[in-house]
């Protein structure tokens, strides 16, 4: 090994001498010093690091003095501070394309978070009046916030994303202090966690007040009907309750959509006096359009050895433009370009992603946990599996009419039907069950499966997955977790029962045997 190669965490654990564990302190998510990667992606990844440092100041200085009055004021902004780590843990042992590709998805989700963090406490009422706070629409984060897109004046802005949801993703200490003030309250501790955080962050006033009205909704589950409720006293403002369709694969079920989401643009113009513009929509749509198109053309170069993007960097990007994006900027839509781009390159050359020590094509199905992203980070690093589609990556992605209202319509709906978590999880058996047709399509030999043990929707279908899998003869894991909540099940112990599975069933070694067990229950 060369001076520098010493350095490289990967060709430690190839020659027994360590491995990308060994730079944490012990029980932390802290680096003792920056992952190696070579000079050239070295080089590359500190040049990143340094825009998503820009991209913060650039945060901070639109708004400092209400942006420290938010750090001030709610318990979840100060997690937004560990965003680095987030990047680095969710990027480890990436090299050459793959580090590329990731670091221009983070990017993108880092830039639109800022901005509307930015815009958000800008607007904030509990901070002051101000101009803002009468041009933003609040509406629920499992809903796309395309279908307010024809109001060109006003800002759709996700309420429970931002205190909840994402940050979740960085810190995975916060949520169970949420959890902890509902179940105080009386709340089960067996309902799903996220619906109890939701809440949670409600009966603490966490949630910053802005808008004329709010637009909350059922999806994905009945749980959060509860949390809606929660919601709306806090925020004390005329409220819309979005009831979307459980099951939706009937043709007349999209009629009933097509009344909601009617609804909900009623309610929005009454109550701001902004009319629904379709030209102002389809200019919209058109960006999520090429997106969805982008999409598909990526699902190609999915199925073969050559791609790139995989595991977090996939996963977390494509639910985060569908779910807070959704064509409303142009620059996602650049982002799919350059990112597409260079899959097409590494197919040209045959580029083989991870030094070519895949192992397995991994396909994950249901919920993943919120406070563990960066698993299928330590799925490769540690056993080779790649973790290739996932469950929350397959909702809607039909293309919307973009010259006909009643077409654009109908398209909204089936799109909005598909969302979040929900479409598989609770849309019908018929939706739960793709999974099998998608494994084959993606020449897939493995699947894992996130048991959510609060998901009363996926708690039924354990022993027909066990059948069907035993039919088609593919390796199986049951992951536990519960999704939100840490305490129930820790990280250890998610990969405590992917460690067990390879080494009895599989009868396989790990590529880097520091990443078997380690100690990370103070990490964020």
């Amino acid at each position: 090994m060369s001076i520098l190669d010493r350095f490289d965490p990967i060709l430690k654990a190839r020659k027994g001498k360590g491995g990308l564990r060994s730079r944490y302190y012990d029980k932390t998510g802290i680096a003792k010093h920056r992952e190696w990667r070579g000079l050239k992606d070295t080089a590359y990844d500190y040049s990143r690091w340094m825009m998503n440092l820009g991209t913060m100041v650039s945060f901070i200085s639109k708004s400092p003095v209400r942006i420290l009055k938010g750090m001030l004021r709610y318990r979840w902004m100060g997690s937004y501070l560990s965003v680095f780590a987030f990047v680095d843990r969710g990027l480890e042992g990436h090299r050459g394309a793959e580090l590329r590709v990731g670091h221009l998805h983070m990017y993108m989700i880092i830039k639109r978070v800022t901005d509307q963090l930015a815009t958000m406490f800008s607007a904030d009422e509990r901070f002051g009046e101000n101009q803002l706070s009468h041009r933003l629409v609040g509406y629920d984060e499992t809903m796309p916030p395309i279908f307010l897109a024809g109001f060109k004046n006003l800002i759709p802005m996700p309420i429970q994303t931002f205190p909840e949801f994402l940050i979740c993703n960085l810190d995975q200490q916060l949520m169970p202090h949420y959890i902890d003030v509902m179940e105080s309250y009386g709340v089960p501790p067996d309902v799903c966690s996220r619906c109890e955080a939701e809440a949670g962050v409600a009966a603490e006033d966490d949630y910053p007040i802005f808008g004329q009205c709010v637009i909350t909704s059922n999806m994905p589950c009945d749980g959060s009907i509860m949390t809606s409720a929660y919601q709306a006293r806090r925020f004390k403002k005329p409220t819309f309750p979005l009831m979307m369709p459980m099951r939706h694969s009937e043709e007349e079920v999209h009629d009933y959509t097509e009344t909601q989401l009617s609804g909900a643009m009623n309610f929005v113009q009454k109550y701001t006096g902004e009319v629904f513009d379709w030209e102002a929509f389809w200019d919209k749509a058109k960006n999520l359009n090429e997106q969805n198109e982008i999409e598909m053309m990526k699902w190609d170069y999915f199925k073969t050895p050559y791609s790139p993007l995989s595991g977090e960097s996939q996963s977390l990007y494509r639910l985060f433009y569908w779910a807070s994006n959704s064509g409303m900027e142009e620059k996602f839509v650049k982002t799919d370009r350059k990112v597409l781009r260079i899959m097409e390159d590494c197919y040209e050359k045959k580029y083989l992603p991870f030094r070519g020590e895949t192992r397995h094509r991994c396909f994950i199905w249901s919920t993943a946990a919120v406070f563990y992203t960066d698993f299928p980070t330590w799925l490769q690093n540690c056993w080779g599996i790649t973790v290739v589609l996932n469950m929350d990556s397959t909702m809607g992605f039909n293309q919307i009419d973009t010259e006909d209202p009643q077409k654009s319509m109908r398209d909204l709906a089936i799109m909005s039907e598909k969302g979040t978590m929900r479409h598989h999880a609770v849309g019908g058996y018929e939706n739960v069950a793709m999974l099998w047709e998608l494994v084959e399509e993606f020449r897939c030999d493995m699947v894992l499966f996130y048991d959510q043990i609060a998901c009363k929707g996926m708690n039924g279908v354990h022993g027909i997955f066990e059948e069907e899998s035993r039919k088609r003869d593919l390796h199986f894991m049951w992951v536990e977790h519960d999704l939100q909540d840490p305490r129930t099940v820790s990280r250890q112990q998610m990969r405590d029962q992917v460690n067990e599975y390879m080494f009895t069933v599989m009868q396989e070694e790990p590529l880097d045997e520091t990443l078997l067990y380690f100690d990370d229950s103070q990490a964020w």
